[in-house]
């Protein structure tokens, strides 16, 4: 059996038909699926979702797109929902720098923020970072006394010494259906030399669908295709490599 570690399951690509892609997963071997807020109503709309289906948990948290938005308020709301049992991580949360992102300074504050309440709430994080790499970094050194609750670098595409710098910190490596494409060698060539113990399996759908779907909506029950690909790339059984990530997702995410 298999997580989905990041799912947008409330996605309006998704409307009117989570019901079937959750039986969907659940017939490719999925057992759970761990769907992601980004801001506080998705956040909101997530863990409404986790109550209603038994293998749906979420996490909860406010995306960089989303940080000018955050404030106290705010945070009280995603401690309040944090106390649901379906809650297994803040998240996602970090950074981004593409043009007409939020200002930076805003986002690392409330990045800063965000770590210091998963702390505070004992659960572990999921980061996004997209062109702040080393920002996002240096944040999470700064703050490593934070993250005893571990993490996860979510979607992955980064450099084998970051890869290695997140590991010491405690933190898994979130491999998805951008290591199926034909030009991620760099990101294959990470993922051979980082040990299996560190990663976890997601598809960040309805975003980045695996090949042989590269281009088509993403859902839960494509990550059999991620998992056969990490079986390729690390030359192990599938069954070995669902056997360990869901070990993995499970110790960090407690469920």
């Amino acid at each position: 059996m298999l997580i989905d570690t990041h799912a947008h399951l409330t996605d309006l690509r998704f409307d009117g038909e989570v019901e079937d892609i959750i039986k969907k997963s659940q017939d490719s071997t999925v057992e759970f699926i761990i769907t992601s807020g980004a801001n506080l109503l998705t956040s909101q709309k997530a863990v409404a979702l986790a109550e209603k289906f038994d293998c749906v948990f979420s996490s909860v948290g406010v995306h960089p797109q989303d940080a000018d938005s955050y404030n106290d308020m705010v945070e009280k709301e995603l401690e309040n929902l944090a106390k649901s049992s379906k809650v297994v991580a803040i998240g996602e949360i970090g950074l981004e720098y593409l043009d007409g992102c939020v200002d930076r300074e805003i986002q690392k504050l409330v990045f800063e923020r965000q770590i210091k309440l998963a702390y505070k709430l004992n659960l572990p994080i999921v980061i996004h970072t997209r062109e702040a790499i080393g920002d996002t970094m240096k944040i999470l050194k700064m703050h490593k006394e934070y993250l005893i609750n571990g993490g996860t670098l979510h979607c992955f595409s980064e450099s084998l010494e970051v890869a290695k710098e997140a590991i010491q910190l405690g933190l898994n490596i979130s491999v998805g259906g951008v290591s199926t494409f034909s030009n991620a060698k760099r990101l294959q060539d990470v993922i051979k030399k980082i040990p299996i113990e560190s990663i976890i399996l997601e598809t960040d759908c309805p975003y980045l669908a695996p090949t042989p779907f590269r281009g088509q909506r993403n859902d839960p029950s494509f990550i059999p295709y991620i998992a056969e690909n990490l079986a390729n790339l690390k030359e192990m059984g599938v069954e070995e490599i669902a056997k360990i990530t869901t070990e993995n997702a499970r110790r960090l995410f407690k469920i």
